[in-house]
């Protein structure tokens, strides 16, 4: 286990290089630093001494060296447009976007395995064929189109539920919540459910389909056969092996609703990191869109070590080398 465990943290370490090689030639090379950093009335003396602060007339390997030292140091620099540091906006941004993410993968886990199951049970009933035409509208529907109706039926025409900002956030030090109110629960539910519907969807049409394969298998008529019950050959035999597809989407679906936050958190102007990459976007600030980059790619590299980690945990047949027995 802790040559697979090493193993992937090297993969995952050539994977954020080649992410940084990424995020400094975007921070290098999309327009001139010094540019963006002073005004038009700086004199080409008082230029030429700020690229010489900056390093930038170091060779370009020393450079990307230093870029990656900094960044393993959460150091990314100073932000264009605000004039602080990128490290401490972000910081600031974090807790909105990990608790919008947390509840919508909550809303999607535990509302679209029980539908898959249930439709994988009951193929033909009118409660599977309702979820089918749910689901049919969450993967054709676009997300902002998704947000901006839920935001008129609830707050404008029913009156219930906030419609924009992030309200009733309580300090804890280091870390700010919506959890302990109801005001932030009544703020956080329309934006997670409009980030966590494609996903719920997604899981919901995996696991009927899975569910549905696995009950026509030979061990499945087998247990039939020696007489155990429909629960334990559903619950206990049968979804158990559904879990493996599920848990490899589900983890990378984590790491997409972080990194695709970004339609929402505009539509519900939640002030998550994806907010702040929007505006990052249109003012060209650089340093935060290399930043937002190198965060994202770190977390899609975690949630995937922890997906292959599960793997072997659920699946016993699964080597330690990653290989199927």
């Amino acid at each position: 286990m802790i040559a697979f465990i090493l193993r992937r943290i090297a993969q995952a370490i050539a994977v954020l290089l080649t992410v940084s090689l990424i995020a400094f030639s975007l921070f290098r090379f999309v327009g001139d630093p010094v540019n963006q950093m002073v005004g038009q009335d700086t004199t080409v003396e008082q230029r030429a001494a700020i690229r010489q602060e900056l390093g930038l007339n170091d060779p370009i390997a020393l450079q990307f060296g230093r870029f990656v030292w900094k960044a393993a140091q959460f150091d990314f620099g100073i932000s264009y447009l605000n004039k602080q540091k990128v490290s401490k906006l972000i910081a600031e941004r974090f807790p909105a976007t990990m608790e919008l993410a947390l509840v919508s993968a909550l809303f999607a886990l535990f509302a679209g395995i029980p539908m898959g199951v249930y439709a994988g049970l009951r193929p033909h009933s009118w409660l599977t064929k309702l979820f089918q035409t749910v689901s049919l509208v969450g993967i054709s529907l676009p997300t902002f189109l998704i947000g901006i109706l839920l935001i008129f039926i609830f707050p404008v025409t029913l009156g219930v539920l906030k419609s924009f900002g992030r309200q009733g956030v309580v300090d804890l030090g280091w870390w700010s919540t919506s959890f302990l109110t109801v005001a932030g629960w009544s703020s956080i539910i329309l934006p997670a459910i409009t980030l966590g519907l494609f996903q719920m969807t997604l899981i919901m049409r995996l696991v009927r389909s899975e569910m549905m394969e696995v009950l026509r298998t030979d061990y499945i008529k087998f247990a039939r056969a020696r007489g155990l019950t429909s629960r334990a050959i559903n619950f206990g035999h049968a979804l158990k092996n559904t879990m493996i597809p599920v848990i490899t989407i589900t983890g990378l679906q984590i790491g997409s609703i972080i990194a695709f936050a970004i339609i929402t958190e505009t539509v519900f102007q939640w002030p998550g990191m994806g907010l702040m990459f929007l505006q990052a976007v249109q003012t060209v600030d650089i340093p935060i869109m290399s930043a937002y980059l190198l965060l994202v790619a770190t977390l899609f590299v975690l949630i995937n070590l922890i997906v292959d980690l599960l793997y072997v945990a659920v699946d016993p047949r699964i080597r330690i080398s990653g290989r199927p027995a």
